[in-house]
């Protein structure tokens, strides 16, 4: 809610300092500290509250972050301190740290957004301090559905709310002092750049890599677009749940499966997380098999000159061939479907393209088909088997049809028990311990699988051998070939709306030919329209702009008309990392020394949902430039990295029964049964591994962390945490917070506790605020020198904080800060050589507080290129060691000695200790026994007992 002034008599020129008393349920309740226009660059509060004084305030503070941080933000960007210059000191070394491509919504940050971008910015902060020559870039992946169904609500031009949410976006970014080298911006939204996305595909084409194709779609009628398959649950839009249906419509498609091999083949070069990598390989689905050719007959065994082919990887099971399949959208459909059955065929067909190819594939789901009144013949058997049209085989996988072999596929298997389709078993297990009702799908050998008019025998053969042998068979008798097949399908490449970059293509009038234009025509920009709203028919928005549409081919100067789908919210992003190296080229995409010398990126990071599209068509693309000449490298990114996803906070839940009273979630009793109850933070504590009511320690709770979601009403904006801890804090807060690959859940308490670890750290080295809140200049470091103790707990952390930030193990790295922190804290004195290279190792993970402290310790520049500290090995090893003190024989305490320690400064350090000075000030010692590294025994003269 917005906080009022009710009385206009206050001075608008007088700061006014409100404390929030709550935000809205399931938020933190931060208690915010909100300043005046001046002061806190316009920012109000969000909740009423209560009038403090600025000293007040000031005390409240556990250390001035809301100074510190503008003022550092204005100094590196009125500096352009991050800028990496276009012309580099190319003997250098180089690291190439990128962030996956941002789509700025409407919403802006949540606090998940930043956790890989500080982790990037820790990655550049370090390796620029390490010498090399970074190059950390931020741009927007601004094309696409979201935009402009927004725009379609609103009525406001994508145009404007894109550029709206990208200063939004910028802003934010720039509150967490992210080191982006803002002067490479870019936005794949903007003429210059997507004129290089035009430039790509005219390249496709060239080398006959896009084509045009009539091909089945998922076409959203409300949305007004042909949706891929991911985009697509349960037979609706992922965005905004409208129906979809499966229609053929001519399209453009980019050839991708011309590089599924090299695809599949070059991941093993990559330093990517296994499991990424899996995936990708999944999506290809490189299998090897055969193609078979079966012979078309009618209903009355008289062969109709037509031939549907197959593809299987289990040519070693044609003998237990019962039925072929072929999809509702084959080909050949209306071929093979006889007169009697094709009102029943169409019928089934047109429920078929309302299911997307996900549900179609669905194991879980009931198997239906229809049969199509004709028939093929077994070319191994001879056998007349039935063709049933069946929507779990797809159009768009191997050749659209499949040899069923219920015996040994359980999907075929299903089918064949409904339809009472026979049932031939031609494998046997190797070991008899196959539940016989089942198919058998193992490894096993060949049964039942001879004729003497194929001459064909494989009977006793492994599988391996007797599919070898049927290949064989095939190619020689000419009913079919070895073949390798994939899942992978090619690139369908247009939208049917007008957000997205245009074609750089047009069709003649007359022959309708279609003419790529020249390159010297780019960009082809968008036209203004006033509707930008779907037709609702297919035709595209762009179709309303007539006077665009109508143009001249500029080399026969013959009536033409412009492509009007767009392209897809992928192309833009296939390639930006390019771009980012030489941004305002014009006359090329990248200049090749630059590419030479940026490329491949170092290190990309991102989050996993982007593991298979995003990189698998980035990777095939930057091939393509590959071999054209465009860039010198075969893969885009070396090294990739899924940062984890931040849950909300840990919500509890409780069920009572139904006298209200509190039943543990442990019980045997159905959760369904009871009312559930959500339990507040306050109201729970943990027992060993299970979280109790407090006042009821035998009910235990449900405690679950949501993922972010505006309707669960968990979602924590930054702006927010930046405002009551400083962004410093958040960013520490979310590298400490766990493995950086790891899902983990906010927690407002963990926040609060790496801020008092930044607030130690000021007034360690800043020293205690004035009675007023404010603090002094400069610093309370001494120029003494250092101690041994020092050095070794600073050289150790030195170690610590290198070795885990090389190894993206920030949390631990945090850890290691730590325990410095509290070392020093012992400390009589904080000379300023060991202060200096902490506040260094600082400056990566809290670059607003390092700078500030560095400024402090009197430098005039920027640490940002300072050296980062460089442990020495003399001062790792550990020389001191835990020595035991004994008093009369009897261990009193421990204390902590150089292994070279000599007798006397043993027993003046047991002196010194507080729990062995009560046994030893006043008494007379008799003597000392002392052996180096083991023990010091002081043995006290008997008191002789009074008379």
């Amino acid at each position: 809610m917005e906080v009022q002034l009710l009385h206009s008599s206050i001075s608008p020129s007088r700061p006014l300092y409100f404390v929030a008393t709550r935000l809205a349920p399931r938020r933190p309740a931060f208690v915010r500290c909100c300043l005046s226009s001046a002061d806190n660059g316009g920012r109000g509060g969000e909740n009423s509250g209560t009038y403090v004084t600025p000293q007040a305030a000031q005390q409240r503070k556990a250390y001035p972050f809301d100074e510190i941080e503008p003022r550092w933000q204005l100094y590196w960007e009125e500096n352009r301190t991050f800028r990496t210059p276009d012309e580099v000191d190319m003997s250098k070394p180089k690291c190439y740290i990128l962030d996956m491509f941002p789509y700025p919504s409407g919403a802006g940050l949540h606090v998940g957004h930043p956790l890989g971008y500080t982790a990037t910015d820790i990655l550049s902060r370090y390796k620029r301090m390490k010498g090399f020559n970074v190059l950390h870039p931020m741009g927007w992946d601004a094309f696409g559905l979201p935009a402009e169904q927004y725009a379609i609500e609103t009525g406001t031009h994508p145009k404007v709310t894109t550029m709206r949410n990208i200063r939004r976006f910028r802003s934010q970014l720039k509150s967490l002092g992210f080191s982006y080298d803002w002067d490479r911006e870019i936005s794949t939204t903007e003429p210059k750049y997507y004129k290089w996305t035009q430039w790509i595909f005219l390249q496709l084409l060239k080398k006959g890599l896009a084509y045009q194709a009539e091909v089945p779609v998922n076409w959203c009628p409300a949305l007004g677009t042909v949706l891929a398959n991911e985009e697509v649950v349960n037979g609706v839009s992922e965005r905004g749940s409208h129906p979809v249906i499966r229609k053929p419509m001519r399209q453009w498609m980019l050839k991708i499966t011309a590089y599924a091999d090299r695809l599949l083949e070059d991941l093993e070069e990559l330093e990517w997380p296994e499991s990424i990598k899996e995936m990708q390989r999944n999506w290809i689905g490189r299998s090897e098999g055969a193609e078979v050719e079966f012979g078309i007959l009618d209903s009355d065994g008289r062969e109709l000159g037509v031939k549907l082919s197959v593809y299987t990887t289990r040519p070693d099971t044609i003998f237990g061939v019962t039925y072929l399949v072929a999809a509702p959208e084959h080909s050949f459909l209306y071929s093979i479907t006889s007169k009697e059955q094709l009102k029943h065929v169409e019928k089934y067909t047109e429920l078929a393209s309302r299911k997307s190819e996900l549900e179609r594939t669905d194991l879980q789901k009931e198997k239906t088909g229809v049969f199509s009144g004709s028939y093929a013949k077994n070319p191994a058997t001879g056998a007349l088997i039935p063709i049933w049209i069946a929507d779990y085989v797809l159009g768009s996988y191997g050749t659209g049809a499949i040899m069923a072999v219920p015996a040994h596929d359980f999907r075929d298997h299903e089918f064949a028990l409904k339809y009472q389709i026979p049932i031939m078993k031609v494998v046997n297990p190797f070991e008899a311990s196959h539940v016989l009702d089942e198919p058998y799908t193992g490894d096993g050998f060949a049964i039942n699988s001879s004729n003497q008019l194929s001459d064909l025998d494989i009977n006793g053969l492994s599988c391996k051998e007797a599919a070898s042998k049927v290949i064989n068979w095939l190619e020689s008798s000419g009913h079919g070939k070895k073949k390798m097949n994939y899942k992978l399908r090619d690139w369908l490449f247009a939208r049917q709306r007008y957000w997205g970059e245009p074609f750089p293509i047009i069709f003649l009038d007359d022959t309708g030919e279609i003419v790529p234009l020249p390159e010297n025509e780019l960009p082809v920009t968008l036209p203004e329209l006033d509707d930008f709203t779907p037709t609702g028919t297919g035709e595209p928005p762009l179709t309303k702009a007539t006077s665009w549409v109508k143009t001249i081919d500029p080399i026969s100067h013959r009536p033409a008309r412009r492509e009007t789908n767009t392209m897809p919210q992928w192309a833009g992003s296939c390639w930006y990392y390019l771009r980012f190296m030489d941004p305002n080229n014009s006359t090329a995409l990248v200049e090749k020394s630059k590419e030479r010398y940026w490329g491949p990126v170092d290190i990309y990071v991102g989050g996993a949902e982007h593991s298979v599209l995003h990189l698998l068509y980035a990777r095939f693309w930057h091939k393509v430039l590959y071999d054209i000449g465009v860039v010198s490298t075969k893969e885009p990114f070396h090294c990739l990295i899924n940062q984890g996803l931040i849950l909300g906070e840990i919500e509890y839940t409780g069920y009572k029964d139904k006298d209200g009273k509190f039943v543990s979630a442990d019980s045997d009793c159905n959760p369904n049964d009871h009312i559930q109850e959500n339990i507040s933070a306050d109201k729970v504590t943990k027992v060993g591994d299970f979280h109790v009511l407090k006042d009821n320690p035998n009910v235990r709770l449900i405690a679950r962390a949501y993922k972010m979601s505006k309707s669960r009403g968990n979602v924590i904006n930054p702006d927010d945490v930046i405002s009551e801890y400083g962004a410093d804090s958040l960013r520490l807060y979310e590298m400490f917070m766990g493995p950086l690959r790891d899902s983990k859940s906010w927690s407002t308490g963990g926040i609060e506790g790496v801020h008092r670890f930044l607030a130690r750290t000021w007034r360690l080295i800043v020293g205690s605020p004035l009675p007023t809140g404010l603090y002094k200049d400069g610093t309370v470091v001494t120029n003494d020198e250092p101690t041994v103790d020092q050095l070794q707990s600073l050289h150790r952390c030195i170690a610590k904080v290198s070795e885990e930030i090389q190894g993206t193990r920030f949390n631990t790295g945090i850890s290691a800060m730590m325990e410095f922190i509290n070392a020093a804290y012992k400390w009589d004195r904080h000379p300023k050589s060991v202060i200096e290279p902490f506040v260094l190792l600082l400056s990566p993970y809290a670059p607003h507080m390092a700078e500030e402290l560095w400024s402090r310790l009197g430098h005039s520049k920027s640490l940002a290129y300072e050296h980062f500290p460089v442990s020495k090995t003399e001062y790792l090893s550990d020389s001191r060691i835990v020595l035991p003190v004994q008093i009369n024989g009897k261990t009193r305490a421990t204390i902590m000695v150089d292994k070279t320690c000599s007798e006397d400064e043993a027993f003046r350090l047991a002196l010194s200790d507080e729990k062995l000075s009560k046994f030893l000030l006043g008494k007379t010692i008799k003597k000392r026994i002392y052996v180096p590294r083991r023990i010091l025994n002081v043995i006290l003269e008997t008191q002789k007992a009074r008379s």
